[in-house]
């Protein structure tokens, strides 16, 4: 196990350079000047050029990128070029915005997906089956940005019973964390429902159920657990996605997470956060497969890692 451990991460540390050195380049590629945007329109041509000395945008793009590996490495993810603060400081205060979502919309798949695909699988070929299938399948063909809208039109304007941005009170979070949600909770019930026909199946299932133990305890502590590797695997990986992805969701409701953070500072050409964002959304995710892949020696007693 601890061969395996530290196998994965060395992986993990050659996956986050691989990833600033992406980052880094395709940023740069994006068209706009980050000196032009941050002075006036009339600004000269000397005082634009001053400017990028001054960013440390004129020199060669290679010593940028070990200047910014260097800076790393001492946990300086560089000083943003239009707030003139250590970008990690707006990300972090961002943050907690992001992962409040996030663990709403998890917390919430969780709640729903998993107990409706058991349900789905358990009552197979029912009404309920049927209608849950399809409001999964329309949770995974409905855009998020467009089922956010539906939801500010028909509850925040027409009935006025949530408000449309913010995030002061927990009403705040009904719409977002149930537009971030409805992918993955589409998918986590079809998965949950595959997975629990398929163990429903197995010889064990069926001792079991011989043996007069309740639906209950052999849905719960039988079947499930044997199940929930895929699902597991699934959610695990969506957390990582959600922290890193809930961009869209959190344009659309104003959100103050980092989601808006990078998109603003996209079009402002701010190359520390945005990197600052994509580094720490990239180890979050990286973190979470780690914590996913350990969970299963758990869940199931024959996986073992050399």
């Amino acid at each position: 196990m601890k061969r395996y451990i530290l196998r994965r991460l060395i992986h993990s540390v050659l996956t986050l350079i691989g990833i600033t050195l992406f980052t880094f380049v395709l940023l740069r590629m994006v068209p706009g000047d980050p000196a032009r945007l941050i002075l006036p329109e009339n600004a000269s041509q000397a005082e634009v050029q001053q400017m990028r000395k001054l960013l440390g945008l004129d020199r060669p793009l290679y010593v940028q990128y070990f200047l910014y590996l260097r800076d790393l490495l001492r946990a300086d993810f560089g000083t943003s070029f239009q707030y003139g603060v250590p970008a990690i400081e707006p990300v972090l205060e961002r943050l907690p915005q992001t992962i409040r979502l996030s663990l709403s919309a998890a917390a919430l798949t969780i709640a729903v997906a998993v107990p409706a695909g058991i349900l789905a699988a358990v009552r197979r070929q029912t009404l309920f089956d049927l209608g849950a299938m399809l409001a999964a399948i329309f949770g995974q063909s409905v855009p998020n940005f467009w089922l956010g809208l539906m939801l500010i039109l028909v509850f925040s304007v027409h009935m006025r019973w949530l408000p449309v941005s913010g995030a002061t009170t927990w009403w705040h979070y009904v719409l977002p964390t149930v537009t971030l949600a409805a992918y993955l909770m589409a998918l986590v019930a079809r998965l949950t429902r595959s997975s629990m026909l398929e163990v429903l199946r197995q010889d064990y299932v069926r001792t079991a159920r011989a043996k007069g133990l309740a639906q209950r305890v052999v849905l719960w502590r039988h079947a499930l657990k044997n199940a929930a590797i895929p699902i597991v695997t699934v959610v695990g990986m969506q957390i990582g996605t959600l922290l890193g992805g809930a961009v869209v969701t959190e344009t659309v409701f104003n959100w103050p997470g980092i989601g808006k953070l990078v998109i603003d500072a996209i079009w402002r050409r701010d190359y520390p956060i945005v990197q600052a964002v994509l580094l720490l959304s990239a180890f979050a995710f990286v973190a979470i497969n780690l914590l996913v892949d350990l969970l299963y020696t758990y869940l199931d007693p024959r996986i073992r890692y050399q």
